[in-house]
């Protein structure tokens, strides 16, 4: 009972946090070349595919992804309930045998990464929201938020692996 309510605040607070304070990390001169989107929330998702089970990712995913669309993106409801689903359950699906290692994982977040802010803007292309050439979205938008975010997920491996064994270890002991 305690592990998953402290995951579930955990992505609240992250979710917080993302909205509020990661804008203001980011250097202003970055954002007048490239356009960065720190997806924090979706990372700790795709942490929870690769560390605990695709289904949960895929709930998780959703719920936060559905909270993303009414508080923060106005323009259509379901498109980061999708990508947060979808890709919180493709990593899990991919690393469902055993947790993988640091460059495997850092792999599948960037993968995760780059289909998520792809299947963004062709939800977006496709309902006429955007209509922004591929190329300049590609170079300007999807790459570096790829990379920033990918450096992001660098930064919390390390505690987010360490989360996990201790809700692994309080799972075990409460089955013993």
């Amino acid at each position: 009972m305690f592990n998953r309510n402290l995951l579930w605040m955990i992505l609240l607070g992250v979710m917080i946090l993302e909205g509020s304070l990661v804008h203001w990390l980011i250097p202003s001169a970055w954002q007048k070349q490239v356009f960065v989107s720190p997806n924090i929330l979706l990372i700790v998702i795709m942490y929870i595919g690769l560390y605990r089970h695709r289904h949960s990712a895929l709930v998780h995913g959703i719920i936060f992804g559905l909270l993303h669309d009414l508080l923060y993106y106005g323009n259509m409801i379901g498109v980061y309930a999708f990508g947060f689903g979808l890709v919180g359950y493709l990593v899990g699906l991919v690393s469902r045998r055993k947790p993988p290692l640091m460059a495997t994982s850092l792999l599948l977040i960037a993968t995760g990464e780059l289909l998520f802010e792809l299947s963004n803007y062709g939800l977006n292309y496709l309902f006429n929201i955007t209509h922004v050439d591929f190329r300049y979205v590609l170079t300007h938008i999807v790459l570096p938020s790829v990379l920033f975010n990918l450096l992001i997920a660098l930064l919390l491996y390390i505690p987010m692996r360490k989360l996990f064994e201790y809700i692994g270890t309080v799972q075990e002991d409460r089955f013993h």
